[in-house]
């Protein structure tokens, strides 16, 4: 989720810029487990996919702003395991989301509780890899108790949970988080801890829960500190997110942290590890991953529809040619 500005580290300085050169990373695939693709546009899809990623997890968040009942959530849930999903695969990337009542909206607790009926008709739908996210925001009582609602849900069905830790007190966020989830009876190895950072990553990856890291401009993590954190702890459960959503983020974090870690000389399969394999091992616990879906080579047709819409609007042909400044 979107979150306070981290003024300290925008305002730290001149920063040496390099030139952006994908072609470093040319031919790598990458899986990224959290963005939210519905704030995003589909020059962003083809973006992704032009820069090898060929895989997604959406998790289910907050608008910008409360809903106010809760068919906004039916309608949204729908979305993220229908015209989301779709929209997706007409640029080649496979299309996947966790389902859970985001922390934030937890404390609308008459809200919250006719949302809760509702999460068992989506958590079980064909592309649904775990609850999420989920977790703390504030850390009131209201967050903790549907936290511990969705942790026992998440055990019911078998499937992984997705765990947003607060821009507040962090550290302190995240433990309770980890501490809760064991108490609820999750394994560790069942829990995606994320938006991690240099304070938390080694309690949790020392309590065996995977740590996720977001690389999202001036908020949460640059990706020179990612490198650093790489080259510390190594890649076992670590993996990396954009979290990409309305605000100032960025949907090629993955790809471009990739390149910056292969100029940093991280090794190939190390980057591979953190940006793709680690994220599907994870995830693939749902029962609902397959690698096959998504490294064979696509045929894509954009005239295809889904509720009888497609991604094409008043006759318009797929674009060809993203070079051209002419948009006709």
């Amino acid at each position: 989720m979107c979150c306070n500005e981290n003024f300290e580290e925008r305002n730290a300085g001149e920063k040496i810029q390099t030139t952006l050169n994908l072609n470093d990373i040319s031919g790598m695939k990458f899986f990224d487990p959290h963005v939210h693709m519905t704030s995003r546009t589909t020059d962003d899809y083809q973006a992704m996919a032009d820069a090898g990623i060929v895989a997604l997890i959406e998790p289910a968040f907050w608008l910008g702003q409360p809903r106010t009942g809760v068919d906004s959530f039916t309608d949204y849930y729908s979305s993220l395991i229908g015209w989301e999903r779709f929209r997706s695969s007409q640029f080649g990337i496979k299309h996947y989301c966790t389902i859970g009542l985001n922390s934030r909206e937890a404390n609308n607790e008459r809200l919250a509780e006719q949302v809760m009926e509702i999460l068992p008709n989506f958590i079980f739908k064909e592309g649904v890899v775990g609850i999420g996210e989920i977790g703390f925001d504030d850390q009131t009582a209201a967050e903790d108790k549907y936290y511990r609602l969705q942790l026992d849900l998440a055990l019911q069905a078998g499937l992984p949970v997705q765990v947003h830790t607060p821009h507040r007190d962090k550290k302190k966020g995240t433990q309770r988080s980890m501490d809760i989830a064991i108490e609820q009876g999750l394994a560790p190895h069942m829990v995606i801890i994320d938006h991690n950072n240099e304070e938390t990553v080694k309690e949790v990856l020392d309590r065996g829960f995977w740590a996720a890291f977001t690389i999202y401009p001036f908020t949460k993590m640059g990706n020179e500190r990612m490198v650093e954190v790489v080259k510390q702890y190594g890649t076992e459960r670590i993996m990396i997110n954009s979290a990409a959503d309305w605000g100032i983020s960025d949907p090629l974090a993955i790809p471009k942290t990739a390149a910056l870690m292969k100029q940093s000389g991280i090794s190939l399969q190390d980057i591979e590890m953190v940006t793709y394999r680690n994220a599907i091992t994870a995830f693939a616990q749902s029962g609902q991953i397959d690698e096959n879906d998504f490294i064979a080579v696509k045929n894509i047709d954009q005239s295809q529809k889904f509720e009888s819409n497609t991604i094409l609007r008043g006759g318009q042909q797929p674009r060809v040619d993203k070079n051209s400044i002419i948009i006709s």
